[in-house]
C-alpha cells in the first residue's frame, strides 16, 4: 500500500479518484492523484466506508480521522483530515 502520511496534516483536504467493484483494495498514487480500489459495491454507503478506512490507514489517522466532505455519490471524493 501507498504511504501517505507525509499528506496526514490537520486541516488538510485530499481529493481521490475511486474505483469500486474493483479485483482488490488498494490506494495508489498515480500523476499527482489519488486513487483508491475498493471491492465493494457503490449501495448504502459501503464503498465510501471502505474508502474512508484504506485511506485512513494509507494516511496513518485512525478512519474517524477523516471526514468525506464531497462527493458522496461521486467517484470524486474529497476528505478532510482533522
Amino acid at each position: 500500500m501507498t504511504d501517505l502520511s507525509h499528506m496526514a496534516v490537520s486541516g488538510a483536504e485530499i481529493a481521490v479518484r475511486v474505483t469500486p467493484k474493483a479485483s482488490r483494495n488498494a490506494v495508489k498514487a498515480e500523476d499527482g492523484a489519488i486513487r483508491v480500489y475498493v471491492t465493494t459495491v457503490p449501495e448504502g454507503g459501503k464503498a465510501n466506508a471502505a474508502v474512508q478506512k484504506l485511506l485512513a490507514k494509507a494516511l496513518g489517522v485512525p478512519k474517524t480521522g477523516l471526514t468525506l466532505i464531497r462527493g458522496q455519490t461521486s467517484r470524486d471524493k474529497v476528505f478532510r483530515v482533522g
